[in-house]
């Protein structure tokens, strides 16, 4: 299937993964500084975003960074840097394992499936968000605007849910409620995770916030399953989404890990 897929900026290629539930709007914070030194590329993973689910197309990790792999082929990219976050860094791991010539580095925020157990059913409070996102789709233009909403909906997701701006949680609310393919993607992660080798020539920066509640230490952010030379970052008053709490130190590693100069 085809992935609804844009571009920006010109220079060498960096593709931009978003996580279960989301959209390649969530990247919309970083996207003009990164633009200045890449061509960047988002992508919209099945049933999320603007491409459509389907129920023939496989949701594990596996099956979407083939199917990543294969898009960016038939636009004709071949090489890239990738910085993803939540599934999408479990998905950027298993990218690198199946085409490590592809590629070149991997900035990995807060990614999913570095657990020793894995989940054996949907988790209750992603299946709490995505149902409020849904009922409240409508009507979050208007509620957004009220304290009190923003931070029934981000509290959990950000630390500095009263800084993020309007546009991003009404973004992320939308995708949220739009994503036909979270179930789907959620049920194809059951009993998985990620536990394989990638060559130690793929730069890897794996960057956790100390108040990720989504994917918490304790539980979910094992490093004896991390490529043993990945970069292990924890950032302050950050969440599951360090992109919007810590733009410029997210922006500052991931030229550090492309090795691209500011």
């Amino acid at each position: 299937m085809k992935l609804a897929i844009e571009t920006h900026g010109h220079g060498p290629s960096l593709v931009l993964i978003h996580g279960m539930g989301s959209a390649a709007t969530a990247w919309k914070p970083i996207i003009p500084e990164l633009a200045k030194h890449f061509q960047v590329i988002t992508v919209d993973l099945p049933g999320h975003g603007r491409t459509p689910y389907s129920p023939i197309q496989q949701m594990d990790p596996i099956s979407l960074a083939k199917l990543i792999i294969r898009n960016l082929k038939d636009i004709g990219v071949e090489e890239f840097d990738v910085v993803a976050n939540s599934l999408g860094g479990w998905i950027s791991f298993e990218m690198a394992v199946l085409n490590p010539d592809s590629v070149k580095s991997i900035t990995a925020l807060a990614p999913a499936g570095l657990w020793l157990t894995p989940f054996t059913s949907r988790y209750p409070g992603e299946l709490a968000l995505r149902m409020m996102a849904s009922g409240v789709e409508k009507l979050a233009p208007s509620l957004l605007n009220y304290t009190w909403a923003k931070r029934i909906g981000f509290e959990t997701v950000s630390p500095r849910w009263k800084e993020l701006s309007y546009e991003i949680c009404l973004d992320a609310t939308s995708a949220m409620a739009q994503s036909t393919g979270y179930f789907p993607a959620w049920d194809a992660l059951l009993g998985k995770r990620f536990d394989k080798q990638i060559s130690a020539e793929i730069p890897i920066t794996i960057i956790f916030g100390d108040s990720d509640h989504t994917l918490p230490a304790k539980t979910c952010q094992e490093r004896s399953l991390a490529p043993s030379h990945s970069k292990w970052v924890i950032l302050p008053q950050t969440g599951h989404a360090p992109m919007w709490d810590s733009q410029q130190e997210v922006i500052s590693e991931i030229l550090l890990t492309t090795r691209v100069s500011k």
